[in-house]
């Protein structure tokens, strides 16, 4: 077989939409269905923007960093200099992004809070009553973290053919922001909340899923 130095259709440029369950954990029977006519020929975009359950977060900066971190404890013997053998004994995995549309519901999600911290306009009450508003609540001890789905929709591998479109999909099961957020008003720089997501394993022990898939044009 002749020497093959890569596949340059492999290589993938470009940002991803990020999408947010708004119900809360997020489950297989949750997604929206990808098999079935139309939807065959629409990107998950916009399936998703149609979908009342999920939110679209807007514009993003520095795109998305999905970062995995195992731990491995080591076993030493004294014939070896190194170490003789390795097992696996944790595992952590990060999604990381930045808000670039500043709106109180990005917050609200930036800093995990809980739905009922954010009152959207409303003719009741006083002036202030009425205005959109999130109460920065302290929280109460042993309070449950708020977790929340993410889906992520990004291009794929493959050639540009006008016929197929691949894309390439990230589902984070349960997300939570576990980090500090910054909250700024400067002269020169945009408002915008670096958020770092702690995903966590369902019950199954899967955090997720990236999926690989192909967006059919014309007819099905």
């Amino acid at each position: 077989m002749a020497y093959t130095r890569g596949t340059s259709a492999n290589i993938i440029i470009g940002a991803a939409a990020l999408f947010t369950f708004e119900a809360g954990e997020l489950a297989n029977s949750d997604l929206p269905s990808l098999h079935t006519g139309a939807n065959e020929r629409k990107s998950l975009k916009e399936i998703l923007s149609d979908d009342a359950d999920f939110r679209n977060v807007g514009y993003t900066m520095n795109g998305l960093e999905l970062v995995f971190q195992p731990d491995f404890g080591e076993v030493s013997v004294d014939q070896i200099l190194d170490v003789a053998k390795l097992y696996k004994q944790g595992m952590q995995v990060n999604m990381n992004t930045a808000f670039a549309e500043s709106t109180l519901e990005n917050l609200l999600f930036a800093i995990a809070g809980e739905d009922a911290d954010l009152t959207p306009r409303n003719g009741v009450g006083n002036a202030w009553e009425r205005q959109p508003t999130l109460n920065l609540a302290s929280g109460t001890l042993g309070e449950c973290p708020v977790e929340r789905g993410l889906v992520a929709v990004g291009p794929g591998t493959g050639d540009c053919d006008p016929a197929e479109q691949i894309e390439r999909i990230y589902v984070a099961y349960r997300a939570l922001s576990i980090e500090s957020v910054t909250v700024a008003a400067k002269r020169e720089e945009a408002t915008m909340f670096e958020v770092s997501f702690r995903l966590l394993p369902n019950d199954s022990g899967s955090y997720g899923k990236i999926v690989d898939r192909t967006v059919k044009n014309g007819s099905s």
